[in-house]
């Protein structure tokens, strides 16, 4: 199998681009859900612990969550992506989660679902399981899909690197191609195992790539979190906002072993937590009156701060008024990661940083999961239809997620029959380049970028910080672009080559934006 056509390709295989597939191939279309993994499992939404929002005919909690978005975001949210989330995502969660992939979230004895409550949430409202939510939701969508009577017009590709989205304005045979409207046709794909490049057509695409967080040195997302959907749409003439606005989660485990670090949840301080500093100290009074509940961009930066005037590496976590066997049962996961590395979470405070964990912007759509390309739609952390505005309120990017691939499906569902097949034959094929990649030269400009975005693109920017980034990353851009130009296509170079693009816009978006608000926080005024 090389080149071939699909009704529908969805470019990643986490939440949101699986709610979509499952609307779509209950209609039996053809679908194509590709993943640079070898295991579709390996996704964002896999690595989420904490839960997901579920408010099922609650009116009065309905507006109490759009109060909570617009207040966890400092009043930047779209209010209107706020309404259709709090009114259509409980129906979603029925359909999907709860009837059609039997999702095991935590329930009491009755079997009645159990609910808690995460920072700035001002009820208990919030579904899970244990502290792998996101792991047991991606299993059981994953499931589902995966029947082969159920869905036969199914299919994944695993270890398959989207290259570059399809446009008869970039990739037509003939000039007056270019004259023709701008529109995603598909994309060329790289299957890693056969080194070779595939060109898949498609009616629609769906963007479901997830965030940026793998750019930073230190984060909790996957390592395909690299922002390739960003740069792929972006080169193709999509719109891209809010890029500025990079959420770090404040407690993320504290060890030397890799960028990927292990995800503390928020509920941990749900359920009471207190963060401490080297000498035992509760300090996060100093910083808000919520204290540990505070919103994610305070708690990040006060402990950032705590670890400076104290001189050390990191905070700690307390959580030892629990039990054993209550943490034990309530935090299966991150009880065994800390046992693991020498840490009894029952008897020690868990050392604990920020990391680099979600994006609030992304590519611009509309409340429909529509970008401004036709045949284009993009879903969950890669998009930004404005839910998040400056700052995101906890365990709504599952739900996001979920409520917008469900939405997106709908759409295309009342507009396919108007998208007639472009001719294949119309489409350039890809041109192969043939120089060896180096891989240690790759790996050296990843580092690089990982520092350089930490350093001063992170938690707190200034100019001095800006202008040292923006000198660097076009050094770096002038460099990968001499080489991806004539080098054989890898999954490592096509990563590069998007997150020093990716790199660039939050960069841009952070010297544009003068005001320090949700997750951006300057340090100085930007002139």
């Amino acid at each position: 199998m090389k080149d071939f056509s699909t009704d529908v390709l969805i470019i990643g295989s986490g939440i949101s681009g699986l709610a979509a597939a499952i609307k779509l191939a209950e209609k039996n279309l053809n679908i194509t859900i590709v993943t640079r993994e070898k295991k579709p499992e390996i996704t964002n939404t896999y690595w989420a612990q904490g839960g997901i929002i579920y408010s099922p005919k609650d009116l009065n909690d309905q507006e109490d969550l759009m109060n909570d978005i617009m207040k966890a975001s400092a009043h930047t949210s779209n209010p209107e992506a706020a309404k259709i989330l709090t009114t259509r995502s409980a129906e979603i969660i029925d359909e999907i989660l709860i009837h059609k992939s039997h999702t095991d979230f935590a329930k009491d004895a009755e079997g009645e679902l159990l609910f808690t409550k995460e920072a700035a949430h001002s009820r208990d409202r919030i579904i899970y399981n244990g502290d792998m939510t996101g792991k047991a939701i991606q299993i059981s969508l994953l499931n589902y899909l995966n029947d082969p009577i159920k869905f036969p017009n199914v299919k994944f590709l695993t270890s398959h690197t989207a290259i570059d989205l399809i446009t008869p304005n970039h990739h037509g045979v003939a000039i007056t191609q270019r004259y023709e409207e701008n529109q995603v046709l598909g994309a060329y794909i790289l299957d890693q195992e056969k080194n070779e490049v595939r060109k898949v057509l498609s009616k629609v695409t769906i963007m479901a790539t997830g965030g940026i967080g793998a750019l930073y040195l230190h984060h909790s997302n996957s390592e395909g979190a690299r922002g390739d959907g960003h740069a792929m749409a972006y080169r193709a003439g999509a719109y891209v906002t809010n890029m500025e606005f990079i959420q770090f989660h404040p407690t993320t485990f504290y060890n030397r072993s890799s960028h990927r670090r292990f995800l503390i949840s928020e509920a941990v301080r749900g359920e009471g937590g207190k963060l401490i500093n080297s000498r035992g100290e509760a300090f996060m009074k100093k910083f808000h009156e919520d204290e540990e509940l505070a919103p994610r961009d305070v708690v990040a930066r006060a402990i950032l701060e705590e670890m400076i005037a104290e001189k050390e590496d990191c905070v700690y976590l307390d959580i030892t008024h629990k039990s054993e066997d209550y943490l034990k049962k309530r935090f299966p996961t991150i009880y065994s990661h800390c046992l693991e590395n020498k840490i009894d979470m029952a008897k020690e405070p868990i050392p604990v940083v920020p990391a680099a964990h979600y994006t609030c912007g992304g590519v611009k759509t509309d409340l429909k999961g529509k970008t401004n390309l036709k045949r284009l739609y993009a879903v969950g952390e890669v998009a930004c239809t404005g839910l998040h505005g400056a700052n995101r309120l906890a365990s709504t990017s599952l739900l996001e997620g979920l409520t917008w691939g469900y939405i997106a499906a709908e759409d295309i569902l009342a507009n396919l029959e108007s998208l007639d097949e472009y001719d294949a034959s119309r489409i350039k094929d890809w041109n192969q380049a043939h120089e060896q990649v180096d891989l240690a030269l790759i790996a050296q400009d990843q580092l690089t970028l990982r520092q350089t975005m930490w350093n001063y693109v992170g938690l707190s920017r200034s100019q001095n910080r800006l202008a040292r980034a923006r000198a660097m990353f076009i050094e770096l851009q002038d460099e990968i672009s001499k080489f991806y130009k004539h080098a054989q296509p890898h999954d490592e170079l096509i990563g590069l080559r998007n997150g020093a693009e990716v790199a660039f816009m939050v960069l841009n978006a952070s010297l544009r934006n003068k005001q320090s608000v949700g997750c951006f926080y300057l340090k100085d005024k930007i002139t």
